[in-house]
């Protein structure tokens, strides 16, 4: 991973110092994690006014719940709310999609995986599976509010906020259910490393013992984790929205090495392994900026305005393209940086 920065050698001893301890018998926060007594999910910033025209090319689209690409078929999903369907386009041809896919509700989060794009559907209990670049849908039922999806060899991990779980599904047997000291499972990852849980109302990140079938150690991220993103170096990125910081933590073991910040609403995130680049989304200023962190620190390398409200973001890795998409329904944004 390299030398740590100064600001990587401060934030370590903190962070060993917030590893979590149990939760009290009333399920209620008793432990260094507590922010406040009522704890809220971070979200993003409201975004001003668009001031500098959005660089690059705008397609037209309604509010973007998600975006992600799939390098293997060359395609670009992008979830939309209204009407709640799946946007299927060729990354040769993003000006329209090839195929729109009807959802029975809108999407959370978009996780590829093979050959399909998994989608959270928590307002109707659901995980959509969808073919890709086809877009055949297949549903799977999920007890509760699954927030996100992932495939891990022959079965899926779903995180269940309102469950506080990890659900596994298999196909060969029943769903097992993982839970812990979490208040919230916003998001699961998977780092080659090893798995983690985001938990958005404790503003923290957990290991996942699969094998155990137990919620394992646990760290604080920042003041108001808000999204998620790992590398190929194993270590997860996350954007701390209310402190304004981007966060790295390396799984083996669960450490904060990295806090490095970023004003200006921190919260959309994408990785480009290609490249070795994290972009992020900046809510508050309309702007998504573009970050090396194969080294010690951060270092910023590009910086671009985008339209208003860019809550999501993905890359293309082959090109190096960027898009952005803006969650009000000003539309879908290429950047070739």
């Amino acid at each position: 991973m390299g030398r740590l920065s100064a600001v990587s050698r401060i934030a370590i001893p903190l962070a060993g110092a917030l590893v979590l301890s149990s939760c009290s018998t009333d399920d209620t926060p008793n432990d260094t994690l507590q922010i406040v007594q009522n704890p809220v999910a971070a979200t993003a910033a409201v975004s001003p006014a668009v001031a500098v025209k959005p660089a690059g090319s705008v397609f037209a689209a309604p509010g973007v719940k998600a975006l992600v690409t799939d390098e293997a078929s060359k395609t670009l999903v992008v979830a939309v709310s209204e009407p709640p369907s799946l946007r299927v386009y060729d990354l040769a041809a993003l000006d329209a999609p090839k195929t729109t896919v009807p959802l029975p509700g809108p999407a959370e989060r978009l996780t590829v995986s093979g050959s399909q794009v998994l989608a959270s559907v928590p307002s109707k209990s659901l995980l959509a599976k969808v073919s890709l670049p086809g877009g055949a849908l297949e549903t799977v039922p999920v007890a509760g509010q699954p927030s996100a999806g992932l495939a891990d060899g022959d079965a899926t991990l779903v995180s269940v906020r309102d469950r506080k779980a990890v659900e596994v599904l298999s196909g060969t047997g029943g769903p097992k259910t993982i839970t812990g000291q979490i208040y919230s499972a916003d998001d699961v990852l998977n780092t080659g490393d090893g798995v983690v849980v985001l938990d958005k109302l404790r503003t923290a990140l957990f290991a996942v013992d699969l094998a155990e079938g137990k919620i394992g150690e646990g760290l604080r991220a920042g003041d108001g984790a808000a999204n998620a993103v790992t590398d190929d170096l194993g270590r997860v990125f996350v954007t701390d929205a209310r402190a304004g910081a981007l966060l790295a933590f390396s799984t083996t073991p669960l450490l904060l090495r990295q806090r490095y910040p970023v004003p200006g609403g921190a919260y959309g995130i994408a990785y480009d392994r290609t490249r070795g680049l994290a972009w992020v989304t900046l809510t508050e200023r309309n702007e998504v900026v573009g970050f090396d962190v194969r080294g010690g620190e951060p270092i910023e390398k590009h910086r671009f305005p985008t339209l208003r409200q860019p809550d999501s973001v993905t890359v293309d890795e082959q090109g190096g393209r960027v898009v952005v998409g803006s969650a009000i329904g000003e539309g879908i944004q290429v950047i070739t940086p």
